[in-house]
């Protein structure tokens, strides 16, 4: 099964999967379809307040991050690391329990990150919100290292997560019951 979404007036269509015996999800992975990250990435854009630097979580959302950062014509994005690298130094860790990845996770940035964001307005980034905990952890991340916060932005919203007025989002990704359904 298959649902048709329209992504701020490109479609796609995203293949239903399972959840449990009553839920399904549509994967929208942006990995591999250039055309809709730069699509999504002008368009988010488009509706961004004033920022100084991207952040990401190390996940689906780094070619968006890569694409915002060139078409705003930065040289600079951050992506807040699931593993602790040899070159990261006085690491800030923070942890997140995601929906996508059914397990506790941690976002780490090094110094080098952290001298990086302190004083900057900050420009959240992620593909998909679903429950907002990942989002949540990179909001702890950037207050720790001493950023401001100028929005959060995805391309899309998952179920309610559409409904919050502190993200901005191109578009809502319905759940599905069994049948397909949306909910």
């Amino acid at each position: 099964m298959f649902y048709t979404i329209d992504i701020a007036g490109m479609k796609r269509d995203l293949k239903l999967f399972p959840v449990d015996s009553g839920l399904q999800i549509a994967a929208f992975i942006l990995f591999g379809d250039v055309e809709i990250t730069q699509h999504a990435a002008k368009k988010l854009l488009e509706r961004a307040p004033e920022f100084d630097l991207i952040v990401t979580a190390e996940a689906k959302s780094i070619p968006l991050a890569y694409e915002m950062a060139h078409q705003a014509g930065m040289n600079d994005y951050i992506i807040a690391r699931k593993g602790i690298k040899v070159y990261m130094e006085d690491v800030l860790t923070v942890s997140v329990n995601s929906i996508t990845t059914m397990n506790v996770q941690s976002l780490h940035l090094g110094k080098d990150e952290v001298d990086r964001i302190r004083g900057k307005r900050i420009l959240i980034i992620d593909d998909v919100i679903s429950t907002g905990e990942s989002l949540r952890a990179l909001e702890q991340l950037v207050e720790k290292a001493g950023g401001q916060i100028a929005a959060k932005m995805a391309v899309l919203a998952e179920g309610d997560a559409f409904d919050r007025d502190d993200i901005i989002v191109l578009g809502k990704l319905p759940l599905f019951d069994k049948d397909g359904n949306p909910m």
